[in-house]
């Protein structure tokens, strides 16, 4: 019977064997987490006249790696403490539906972290040293994020922590690593990708908060609960949009960064997604439409900073 349920599951949530294991593991549609500070960070670069390609792919591939390096040590955390079994609606399972084991799942988020350690040597001899004192408190940051006596994912804090090192530090020291200059436009226009990166971990609370709140964690969508905390993501789309529109009218971000306004759709699809459902399966494409908002906005949020340096545009 346990056999049957399990396959059931994995059948629900279209999880193949192979390769397809390994790709879960890396919880793949959250990389674009990484991927996005990072491309915005280097295209401010590039519209201030400052680009090394090499730095660029060296800082994205660093940056991934320490993002997927976490991913992993969730899913060892999570297993370790029990909060995860073989019925857990996840975007991983690796372990509990794979068979995956755990230290391998330990050492591989360890290996990943190693790597990106290397290339922060590059990145630092090729910048400044400075880099390598905030890459270290990053990465100590991404293992207690799950990891240590006290996660941080389990506090009310893992938004915020979330959003301020995976979106602003990044695009700060994309930025830095570039012009070897910080500017306080960088941090400004780090906000709206800070607090859509926020808004993933928090759609992935509300898909998880009954479970959650049985095992004890305290997070925001517990303790504001699932309509207020549909309605906070909501509100904090709408913020990102606000303040975008507010920096192009005064300059901050050049007029072609209207075109991010297009992601609005997806955000409107992640709220609609929330609203009303109360099971974990109902909730899966809200968070998937959750992460996939983000993408577009910052894919075409680097995409209006370079079509500001091909056809500059001004009020």
């Amino acid at each position: 019977m346990q056999t049957l349920e399990k396959n059931t599951m994995k059948h629900s949530l279209n999880e193949q064997q192979g390769f397809h294991v390994w790709w879960r593991l890396l919880r793949p549609h959250t990389l674009t987490a990484s991927f996005i500070p990072v491309f915005v960070g280097s295209m401010l670069a590039i519209l201030d006249g400052s680009i090394n390609y090499l730095l660029f792919i060296a800082m994205l591939v660093a940056a991934m790696l320490i993002q997927a390096a976490t991913n992993m040590f969730n899913e060892y955390y999570d297993f370790i403490r029990g909060l995860d079994n073989e019925n857990s609606v996840g975007i991983g399972g690796t372990i509990v539906r794979d068979g995956v084991k755990p230290k391998k799942v330990l050492i591989l988020a360890i290996s990943f972290f190693a790597t990106a350690m290397l290339l922060g040597v590059y990145i630092c001899i090729e910048s400044s040293w400075w880099i390598c004192a905030i890459g270290l408190f990053c990465m100590l940051l991404g293992y207690l994020y799950t990891g240590g006596p006290y996660p941080i994912a389990y506090t009310p804090f893992g938004e915020l922590f979330a959003g301020f090192f995976m979106g602003t530090m990044i695009i700060a020291i994309s930025y830095f690593i570039q012009t070897l200059t910080i500017s306080s436009e960088v941090i400004l226009i780090s906000l709206p990708i800070a607090i859509f990166i926020a808004t993933i971990l928090l759609a992935n609370n509300i898909r998880d908060l009954d479970g959650d709140k049985k095992n004890g964690r305290k997070t925001i969508a517990i303790l504001i609960g699932h309509k207020n905390a549909t309605a906070l993501l909501a509100g904090s789309f709408m913020a990102c949009y606000i303040i975008t529109i507010t920096f192009i009218a005064i300059g901050i971000l050049p007029i072609w960064s209207l075109i991010t306004l297009l992601s609005i759709r997806k955000a409107t699809d992640a709220i609609k997604g929330f609203k009303g459902k109360r099971t974990n399966f109902e909730m899966i494409p809200a968070m998937v439409a959750t992460a996939q908002t983000n993408t577009i906005y910052g894919f075409l949020l680097g995409i209006s900073l370079i079509l500001q340096i091909v056809i500059p545009f001004s009020f």
